[in-house]
């Protein structure tokens, strides 16, 4: 899951003024991606960058989880439709194991891939940084309060793991190497906060990545995206055993579509029985844009997608009709407006880097939110920037000032 300081450019930036204001975007323009109000959708079902998706159904919720790299921290999106999302948590505040999270050094460090998964009543995420190790954290409700992050391991270069329990409760962690690929398989302890070896290699292939293990009908799956970001496409391993040796399979690529490197997201289901993948796609400078793809099963195999050109691997769809969930719920997209007037801020924005927390308040002026300015060497280095994700082409900012208090 190589990613590069292009990040920055994937999201709307907020500089330090030293001024309060009141903050009104408006970036969905309903018809042109997601729900269209029609009982179809349109992809991207989230026209932003949300990279590297996981997601979960508990009873007729889903939730799901994102990269959010040097920003801060995970968000947690809640829907109750696979379609419609909006941002009900953020995992944590800051990232305090190195010093660079501080002093603005970790562009493109931070959460790399997180997986969330339900298990023993509580929501479980797991994360790896590239020069930090693999983290953890768990709740007993999505919406938190999170455990502060437990550091699993402290090593450089993993990436991209899965938790898994097994029916006997035993617990498995799947993940890869910083760059690609192999594929590990660790055992879990009870707790999930260590674990019990140094991990067997399960797969080996060209830039292997983004596990994501799951069991249906006596077989163990792995989900990998390979072959690259731009390029890639997404594969499926398949064993009796959780050792292997595995079958593979290739399930989804671009085909004749335009939708460039359609891969690694989540299997999710539904209570009456449908199957649905949530996978990215990179989009130029908007980041790494979610798809929601049909999914159904044949001789045990996933099929995700449509079969356009009839070669066996599904490629993606544009329209489709949306999950049939019981009923219709109201078009939403995440939030972006703000008034302030909270006594935090909202979960649509987060910070570059950790904040400097002296140098801001909601409570000075409610209403309003204050920012002092602080002094910086360059763009790039500049505390306190706030941001938020741009979602599609076009849209618009408003911004209310306060500049009482501002030196000439």
């Amino acid at each position: 899951m190589v990613r590069k300081l292009q990040t920055i450019k994937y999201v709307f930036l907020l500089f330090a003024i030293g001024s309060c204001f009141a903050q009104n975007t408006t970036n969905y323009l309903p018809g042109t991606w997601g729900d269209q109000g029609n009982g179809t959708y349109i992809n991207p079902i989230l026209n932003a960058d949300y990279s590297d998706p996981d997601a979960i159904r508990v009873g007729d919720d889903y939730y799901m989880v994102c990269s959010e790299f040097h920003f801060m921290g995970i968000p947690v999106l809640h829907s109750k439709d696979l379609v419609n999302w909006t941002i009900i948590a953020r995992v944590y505040d800051e990232l305090k194991f190195a010093p660079g999270y501080d002093t603005n050094d970790r562009y493109a460090g931070g959460s790399w891939a997180p997986s969330i998964r339900y298990h023993d009543n509580k929501y479980w995420i797991y994360f790896c940084t590239p020069g930090e190790g693999l983290f953890m954290t768990t709740a007993e409700h999505p919406e938190g309060p999170w455990e502060p992050l437990t550091q699993v391991v402290s090593i450089a270069h993993w990436e991209d793991p899965c938790p898994f329990w097994d029916e006997d409760g035993q617990g498995y962690l799947g993940r890869s190497q910083l760059g690609a690929g192999p594929i590990y398989l660790h055992k879990l302890s009870a707790d999930g906060k260590q674990l019990l070896d140094n991990g067997l290699i399960v797969y080996t292939g060209p830039v292997a990545e983004g596990t994501k293990i799951h069991k249906r009908n006596g077989y163990y799956y792995i989900s990998i995206p390979e072959g690259s970001v731009p390029t890639g496409w997404q594969t499926i391993l398949r064993s009796k055993n959780i050792y292997g040796p595995y079958e593979k399979k290739v399930v989804l690529e671009k085909g004749i579509t335009d939708v460039n490197g359609p891969h690694q997201g989540a299997w999710i289901d539904t209570p009456d029985g449908q199957w649905w993948f949530i996978h990215f796609q990179s989009v130029d400078n908007i980041g790494r844009v979610c798809h929601l793809q049909p999914m159904s099963w044949k001789n045990d195999w996933p099929v995700i997608g449509v079969d356009i050109d009839m070669n066996g691997i599904g490629e993606p769809v544009f329209v489709w009709k949306k999950p049939n969930v019981g009923k219709t719920y109201p078009i939403q997209a995440p939030q972006t407006s703000d008034n302030f007037d909270s006594n935090q801020l909202g979960f649509q924005w987060s910070w570059n880097h950790n904040p400097q927390h002296s140098a801001w308040t909601l409570k000075k002026n409610p209403g309003y939110l204050s920012l002092t300015a602080l002094p910086s060497t360059s763009f790039l280095k500049a505390k306190n920037t706030l941001t938020q994700k741009v979602m599609g082409k076009r849209g618009k900012a408003t911004t209310f000032l306060l500049t009482n208090e501002m030196k000439e």
